[in-house]
């Protein structure tokens, strides 16, 4: 095990807690909301960026998986059991400690299922849909693919909008916290604001670092021969549509907890997350960071994002990332940090 592919790793921790003593020592601690927003999205797109860049494979239905993490873990966490609570079921729950008391907003009492246990249930929700929509769907390439994956996200975000167990255009609020361990929880508390900002990007650090040894892995070997040609794959002894599936899988997942993570942090969670300009948007912050780079990924992705949700962009949001995408597929398909002149500073960098 190389322990340099971790220095890019202890820089980003160094770097998260430079920022966060920044904002506390010039009183701009605001800006801990935007950038622990940032990382939760940014999740999402190096999970992406593994899909793209090493399997080969373009989606456009990654809002559909954030949306289905973060709306199945808001509706269980949501649902007041209080009517059913002297049902078997409920007393057994409550026995096991999977069922969490409270007071909603006028004082009443309520029951809802412990978010350990939505959360479990969200992602073996995603799992599942993924395999179902992953075998067939990737059997498709290219353009074919792509509209596949739009055609999923669509029907994710009109069952979002149209239902009302989902709070139809409203979407659903009121979502506790999520209480990881004793005094350590997920939430838009604004004394928790900077474990927040914390726990968001440790859970990035760790899902980077896990894609990172994955690339160097076999897997990632296999996953590049895919890429490179699926046909000399296969021809080398490859499963290209196990390997395929898998890392769709794995994608969706990333997208999932990032939803289920940010919908527990903003209280709420709304159909605009599952609409299509969102997957848009995804696939132009991979497409800008690099299809085969997780770390140009991260980069871009934690800029563009915050610099969205600061509202540098204004109501030419959406706008702004399509011009992105076809700049960059025009001008640098592999990303900006391909471009000459970057390209030069790093090698005169490295070879300093």
């Amino acid at each position: 095990m190389d322990p340099k592919r971790y220095v890019p790793a202890g820089i980003l921790l160094v770097v998260i807690i430079v920022i966060q003593l920044f904002t506390a020592l010039f009183e701009v601690n605001y800006y801990l909301t935007q950038l622990t927003m940032a990382a939760y999205y940014s999740l999402l797109v190096i999970g992406l960026s593994m899909l793209m860049g090493y399997a080969g494979q373009i989606s456009l239905g990654q809002a559909g998986f954030f949306a289905i993490g973060g709306y199945t873990t808001a509706t269980l966490t949501t649902l007041n059991l209080v009517s059913h609570q002297n049902t078997p079921f409920v007393q057994f729950m409550s026995k096991g400690g999977l069922i969490t008391s409270g007071q909603d907003l006028y004082g009443k009492a309520i029951l809802y299922l412990s978010p350990w246990i939505a959360v479990i249930i969200a992602i073996l929700i995603t799992v599942i849909i993924s395999v179902l929509i992953g075998i067939p769907v990737l059997k498709l390439k290219g353009h074919y693919l792509a509209m596949a994956t739009l055609g999923f996200g669509i029907i994710i975000y009109r069952i979002a909008l149209g239902s009302k167990i989902f709070g139809e255009a409203d979407g659903i609020s009121n979502v506790p916290g999520f209480t990881m361990v004793p005094g350590l929880s997920v939430s838009g508390s604004f004394s928790a604001r900077v474990s927040n900002y914390y726990i968001a990007w440790g859970i990035v650090i760790i899902g980077v670092v896990l894609l990172t040894n994955l690339v160097n892995s076999r897997v990632g070997r296999a996953l590049r021969y895919i890429h490179g040609s699926e046909e000399a794959a296969n021809a080398m002894g490859v499963n290209t549509s196990r390997f395929k599936v898998n890392i769709f899988i794995l994608s969706a997942v990333f997208a999932s907890v990032a939803g289920i993570f940010l919908t527990h942090y903003n209280g709420g969670i709304g159909p605009s997350e599952a609409s299509v300009m969102k997957s848009v948007r995804y696939v132009a912050i991979v497409a800008v960071g690099g299809m085969a780079n997780l770390w140009g990924t991260l980069i871009m992705g934690s800029v563009l994002n915050f610099l969205s949700l600061r509202g540098v962009f204004g109501s030419y949001d959406d706008a702004v990332f399509g011009i992105i995408l076809i700049v960059i597929m025009i001008f640098s398909p592999e990303g900006i940090l391909k471009v000459p002149f970057i390209r030069r500073l790093r090698s005169r960098h490295a070879s300093a």
